[in-house]
């Protein structure tokens, strides 16, 4: 549901990553102890929170976090440390005031890295971070690392994805 909800024709968008909440919310309730359902409602959540609006982020700010530190807990190796990820681009996102934090961002993203060394994504957001920082030269170097880096066979659509985006941002600078 979460990669319809970013792919898929604008209106079945909303209605994949609803789907994908609440499936993740049963497959949480019914095993509490295992990292699948906390993760992927915490990732549906979150693609709704910044697909849809302040409304959609204000709601669901507290339990994508409490989901992701629920996955943390159980098994932070998880999908190659995306917990940590998610959670990086959480304090990324959301504001201060909130109790986002730019630092804790950099903390998490590169936990996540410890678990894979060569992801698109983490390196991406990590980028993203470093330059909201104001260090651009160690930002320009993750944005590298992505484009050289490999791809994933379990990622590949995702890596694609995101070696494009890193191009884009290096242009742009």
């Amino acid at each position: 549901m979460y990669w319809i909800g970013g792919h898929d024709a604008q209106a079945a968008r909303r209605p994949a990553l609803e789907r994908g909440v609440a499936v993740g919310r049963q497959a949480a309730a019914l095993q509490p102890s295992r990292p699948e359902g906390h993760f992927w409602m915490a990732a549906n959540m979150g693609a709704l929170a910044e697909s849809f609006g302040l409304r959609q982020g204000l709601r669901y700010r507290g339990p994508i976090k409490d989901a992701l530190e629920t996955v943390l807990r159980v098994d932070p190796a998880f999908q190659q440390g995306s917990a940590d990820r998610a959670l990086g681009r959480w304090h990324f996102r959301v504001p201060r005031l909130f109790g986002g934090s730019k630092k804790k961002s950099e903390e998490h993203l590169r936990r996540s890295l410890t678990y894979d060394p060569d992801s698109s994504a983490s390196h991406f957001f990590l980028a993203e971070t470093l330059f909201e920082l104001g260090r651009d030269s160690e930002a320009r170097a993750e944005l590298n690392a992505v484009v050289a880096g490999p791809v994933h066979p379990d990622w590949e659509p995702e890596d694609l994805e995101f070696k494009e985006k890193a191009r884009e941002r290096l242009r742009a600078r």
